[in-house]
């Protein structure tokens, strides 16, 4: 990984090329992040630098988590994140990283929460078909069906996709090309969509498989 971010979801918009076709974007607010903490191989056994970003009233930390940020003369932040990078030596600790270390066309990969949907049946959580709605079916068109095999093995096999808890897991969408930047503002517009709701914590890294 050569360099990562760690940013907010602000929404969906639509932007124009040159050429007035319409792009769809996803603007983050990507930093600003400070970095609070660089662990080492004599300290830590890996490397890996830890980013720090939103800022946090003092009275919501507790006394071990404002040492720590003393230590690294960083105000208090709300979201902790560690990045093990190619380029270790050139960070220090206290250093600010912007949206600017991204450019206009490059691929990056973003990684976020998913939104909670609660408990979900078959249909919305894998795409199941429904049974049919006529001749005798019943109030069961929705339900999962027969799960199981003959009389033997006679039980259920582990990982059957049944009905459940959706949403609200760590997802990370691939090869989202960077449309536009405003840096002073600390702003990518990235083309597509990404996961999670408005407001939501998002990691915007480097491809780890461009084309």
């Amino acid at each position: 990984m050569q360099k990562a971010i760690i940013g907010k979801k602000i929404g969906m918009t639509q932007i124009f090329d040159e050429k007035g076709n319409v792009i769809p974007v996803t603007v983050v607010e990507a930093g600003p992040c400070n970095v609070v903490m660089k662990k080492t191989i004599e300290n830590d056994g890996y490397e890996a630098v830890q980013l720090g970003y939103g800022d946090v009233k003092v009275q919501r930390v507790n006394k071990p988590m404002m040492g720590h940020f003393k230590k690294a003369d960083v105000a208090p932040k709300k979201t902790l994140k560690e990045f093990k990078l190619d380029d270790m030596a050139s960070i220090n600790v206290g250093d600010t990283i912007k949206a600017d270390i991204f450019a206009v066309g490059e691929k990056v990969d973003v990684v976020g929460t998913s939104k909670g949907k609660g408990t979900a049946g078959a249909i919305k959580r894998w795409n199941f078909s429904r049974l049919k709605e006529s001749h005798g079916t019943g109030p069961v068109a929705r339900h999962a069906g027969s799960l199981g095999a003959c009389s033997d093995p006679s039980r259920v096999y582990k990982g059957k996709k049944l009905a459940g808890h959706l949403g609200c897991e760590r997802v990370t969408i691939q090869n989202l090309v960077v449309a536009k930047i405003d840096a002073e503002n600390n702003l990518l517009a990235i083309k597509g969509a990404i996961p999670g709701p408005k407001g939501g914590i998002v990691v915007v890294r480097d491809s780890v498989k461009k084309a």
